[in-house]
């Protein structure tokens, strides 16, 4: 395939046949630096990677990694902060990882790509004075990749890391990965502003059919949940947990009140379980029906919780839960609760992924104030790539990652977001290190 900007380097292009990645000994990776940290963190990452791989497989394979151009970098290469050729380059190589983009928030129709500043003019930024990075505001470029390339499952790992101040006394005990549905729920739904036609029809039309009154001055919301969008985001959180030999998948939804959208979603999930997965799948109810609670070897428990509880549950006992598979709304709330468990959002890893692509990410913003200062944690980014060798099948550079850091956080070897909670706690053998020095911490302890 012919692209523009985009220079495929030499190496062996992923393929994909009966539902499996086919991975050479060079794959070619795209790689989007990001906005902000996002050019500290990136480089710190592939070095990372490249040392792991390089030791676990003594040379024998190493990724072939292709720049591939969004945000800021989008905006210099094509003119715009999400070009269409990244979108095909991604589905071509089908696999990238990418750090963080700059998110519009306020209401001013221009963003300046460099420092994030709004404002209501082109041209020069008014807060940085660059003038190669005002563009009109936009729609979110992360959510804009997952609408084009129909990633529908949002996937973050979440476990604790010794050495990490936590607030939960149980932090130790959380292991789980979170399968959010990315298409669905409140991301496809409509939102109608109080008195308007749309409102005051839905408000009539449920009025005129079910008598059921709603206050006029109420703005509506609709959201949707299919029988299609639950089926695959539960096989894929099933087919993880026997790929990786994890005994529960558990369904979270607010089933109790909203019985035809999550209530369903919880009904189509155990009847996608059982249809295309019996042969390893046991209910809950079944398990203590027909088994006295002794559960097979090998099986993996199918188990459902209601929203609001599951947030006491993994404070309290996380040790229950190993996948979760949830719509999109909830699948939020409870991935930064979840991280949150564990010491904060710095090193949460995420990604979103369809059958055939998947792309891994950093989950946090792009933090312009400290971009080149060569100071932020780059543990995000670099767990998202553990989770994308996992994917490739090449477990052991994944595993020497972790090892590595794990090592580096106990001996105390952070950087300043985490060596200020450690000191706070009264650790005092804390060695405050930089992004690229935190990097180096890990690989010297591979």
């Amino acid at each position: 395939m012919d692209f523009k900007e985009v220079k495929i380097p030499e190496g062996d292009l992923i393929g994909y046949k009966d539902g499996e990645l086919i991975i050479g000994d060079h794959p070619v990776i795209g790689v989007m630096r990001g906005d902000g940290i996002g050019l500290d963190i990136s480089p710190v990452m592939r070095n990372v990677v490249d040392t792991a791989v390089e030791k676990a497989y003594t040379r024998e394979r190493a990724i072939s990694w292709c720049p591939l151009y969004a945000g800021l970098e989008g905006l210099h290469h094509y003119g715009s902060e999400f070009p269409d050729e990244t979108v095909e380059a991604i589905r071509y190589l089908r696999i990238a990882i990418k750090g963080p983009f700059t998110t519009p928030i306020g209401e001013e129709t221009h963003v300046c790509l460099h420092c994030a500043h709004q404002q209501y003019k082109p041209g020069k930024c008014e807060a940085c004075g660059k003038d190669d990075g005002v563009t009109e505001r936009f729609r979110s470029i992360n959510v804009r990749f997952r609408q084009h390339l129909d990633l529908f499952a949002c996937v973050r790992p979440v476990r604790y890391f010794e050495g990490v101040p936590a607030p939960n006394k149980y932090a130790d005990k959380v292991n789980f990965v979170i399968f959010r549905e990315n298409t669905e729920d409140v991301y496809a739904g409509y939102d109608y502003e109080n008195g308007s036609e749309m409102a005051r029809a839905i408000i009539g039309l449920i009025k005129d059919k079910t008598g059921r009154e709603i206050r006029a001055d109420s703005g509506i919301g609709i959201k949707p949940i299919s029988v299609f969008g639950t089926e695959r985001i539960v096989r894929k959180a099933l087919q993880w947990a026997q790929a990786q030999g994890l005994p529960s998948v558990t369904l979270v939804h607010k089933g109790n009140i909203m019985k035809f959208t999550e209530g369903s979603f919880a009904k189509w999930g155990y009847e996608l379980a059982e249809k295309e997965f019996g042969d390893i799948t046991i209910s809950e109810k079944r398990l203590w029906d027909e088994l006295d609670g002794k559960m097979p070897k090998g099986k993996i428990l199918m188990k459902d919780r209601i929203a609001d509880s599951i947030f006491q549950q993994i404070q309290t006992r996380p040790d229950e839960y190993s996948v979760f598979a949830l719509p999109n709304l909830n699948g939020d709330y409870l991935s930064d609760a979840a991280i949150a468990l564990v010491g904060g959002l710095g090193l949460g890893p995420g990604a979103n992924m369809s059958d055939e692509v998947a792309l891994f990410e950093a989950t946090h913003g792009t933090a312009p104030k400290y971009t080149g200062q060569d100071k932020v944690n780059p543990g995000s980014l670099i767990l998202s790539a553990v989770m994308m060798l996992n994917h490739m099948g090449w477990n052991e550079a994944a595993e020497m990652i972790i090892s590595g850091m794990e090592q580096a956080i106990k001996d105390g070897h952070v950087t300043y977001d985490l060596a200020r909670l450690m000191k706070r706690e009264g650790r005092e053998d804390v060695n405050e290190v930089s992004c690229s020095g935190f990097g180096e911490a890990i690989i010297s302890r591979m």
